[in-house]
This record gives C-alpha cells, structure tokens and sequence, in this order.
C-alpha cells in the first residue's frame, strides 16, 4: 500500500508539473485539467485514509 501511495503522490506532483510549466508559457490551463487534478487529489487522500484505518 506504501509503494501504492507513493506512485500516487510522485503522478500528481509531476502533473502539477506540467500545468505550472503551462501557466508559465502563458497557455491557459484546459478545463479537463482540473478534473484530472481533482481525481488524482481525492485518490491520494482515499489512498491515505485507507492505509491509516488499516494500520
């Protein structure tokens, strides 16, 4: 589960990457972008919740 949140947490940080590298060219962000943004916060905060009950 460990391994699991870490991918989680690297993904997110790298696709928080590439939208401020678009921020920084000037593009504006697509809507889609916050929807995937949004998943991939509530899976990580799901991820941790489920490993802190488990423990």
């Amino acid at each position: 589960m460990f391994y699991f949140l870490v991918v989680i947490a690297v993904l997110l940080l790298g696709y928080a990457a590439v939208l401020v590298s678009f921020v920084r060219r000037g593009r504006k962000i697509p809507p889609a972008a916050y929807l995937v943004l949004a998943v991939l916060n509530g899976l990580l905060l799901a991820a941790v919740l489920a490993w802190a009950v488990s423990r």
